[in-house]
């Protein structure tokens, strides 16, 4: 009888690698469409501008106020967000999350004042969205300890790309339906997926790496964020993310305008609408660069990855304003604009967690993420400002495109030696303590 438990044991043991291996393919799968139910109120938000503006009355800068909001919200109550998770579990807050940014929507089409729609589409939105976004990340990077770029990626490209799905219909239905009820019933409908997606969603229990990569991560300290935030290592990779946050964030919110300052609004281009089209585009390259850089980040390194990247984006958007009055490479640039931007999600959490442990995952990830929240401000109505100030887009895509290539060369020549140095410190120390 004890041969036969042994026996038995031991075949569990066995299978285990690879019934976790299942277990998370479907964990991703789950993450992702949670993360494409709360993706269109950050990357719709430009097609609801003017219909908003309209029906309010109010200016461009006073509307982006909302926008700023949503992505501070989201971005600075994670930390305490991610805290919650690691305590009370995924399954439970990216319910309520993913509740609560279908319910902005619903709430916003009643709005009659900016005051309310800061509080609907700003406050509820951003606090939602922010649940459900830094725990499925910081879940996915937990349940990917060998392809921890690819699977924050994966996700994440889920936030890039769910608007693929609505970017054409929310389009459509404003112009046949109109502005509330086109909130109205895509709040109801992303609800009711998250709701449904987040359901299945666990904390996983041991996930054998398959790596030797990931073998070696284990020398990594598990440093809690009081710790963490201690390292000049974290502030540099926080600037890092604020000045790529802002470029992008610029483009994101103020597309919709730029592109009816350029001309291009009322252009056809391969047969669809020219800002319908580059809006569509836009989602499947930062939703495609996600996982693909995340993947060549596991392979060829963090910061070589972040360096190309950022670069490419920068080189871009030059291109992009030199052009601006061809619609068709309007609609070609946007989209290889943000397939340099997308991939700072996936980069950065895999990389803040490469060098500061797994144990505190979220939460770390939940600190990073507030520099998003600055980049929004910066992005948002700053730049907006900055455009009414100087009665051209050229001051802002100069801001822009400066950053993008600053931060890529931050990558390669600052972030890459200190954070090798940090890991070999830390990978003596492990040593010298066994």
């Amino acid at each position: 009888m004890n041969t036969r438990i042994q026996t038995l044991q031991d075949h569990a043991a066995a299978n285990a690698p690879a019934v976790a291996a299942h277990n998370r393919w479907l964990q991703l799968g789950l993450g992702l469409l949670c993360m494409m139910a709360i993706s269109s109120p950050q990357y719709v938000w430009t097609l609801l501008t003017k219909p908003l503006s309209a029906k309010l009355g109010v200016p461009l800068p006073e509307l982006q106020v909302t926008f700023s909001l949503l992505i501070i919200l989201q971005t600075f109550f994670s930390p305490f967000q991610g805290k919650l998770i690691d305590r009370f579990g995924p399954r439970l807050l990216i319910s309520l999350g993913t509740v609560m940014s279908g319910l902005s929507w619903v709430l916003a089409s009643m709005v009659t004042s900016t005051s309310m729609l800061y509080l609907t589409y700003g406050l509820v939105g951003g606090l939602g969205t922010g649940i459900v976004y830094v725990g499925v990340v910081g879940l996915m990077v937990r349940w990917f300890p060998d392809r921890r770029g690819f699977a924050a990626g994966a996700v994440a490209a889920g936030y890039g790309m769910g608007a693929i799905v609505t970017t054409f219909p929310i389009s459509a239905s404003l112009a046949s339906r109109g502005l509330d009820a086109t909130l109205w019933i895509y709040g109801i409908a992303f609800a009711v997926v998250g709701f449904l997606a987040s359901q299945g969603l666990r904390v996983p229990r041991d996930v054998a790496p398959a790596h030797a990569s990931a073998v070696a991560a284990s020398s990594v300290p598990n440093l809690r964020p009081s710790q963490m935030m201690r390292s000049p290592l974290f502030w540099l990779m926080f600037a890092m993310m604020t000045m790529m946050s802002t470029s992008g964030l610029m483009v994101t919110s103020q597309m919709a305008t730029f592109a009816a300052d350029f001309g291009i609004t009322k252009v056809v281009v391969f047969g669809m609408a020219a800002l319908p089209l580059a809006l569509t585009i836009d989602r499947f390259t930062n939703g495609l660069t996600r996982p693909l850089f995340g993947w060549v980040s596991d392979r060829f390194g963090r910061e070589n990855t972040m360096f190309f990247a950022f670069a490419l984006e920068g080189v871009a958007m030059a291109l992009w304003l030199l052009t601006r009055e061809n619609a068709v490479l309007f609609v070609l640039l946007s989209g290889v604009v943000f397939f340099g931007w997308g991939e700072i999600f996936s980069l950065f959490p895999s990389t803040l967690t490469d060098t500061f442990g797994t144990r505190h995952a979220t939460e770390n990830y939940g600190w990073l993420y507030i520099s998003q929240g600055i980049g929004s401000i910066f992005g948002g109505p700053l730049a907006a400002l900055l455009h009414l100030h100087a009665g051209s887009w050229v001051p802002v895509f100069s801001v822009a495109i400066t950053l993008d290539i600053v931060t890529a060369v931050l990558a390669m020549f600052v972030l890459k030696p200190m954070r090798a140095r940090f890991l070999q410190k830390a990978t003596s120390t492990a040593v010298g303590s066994r």
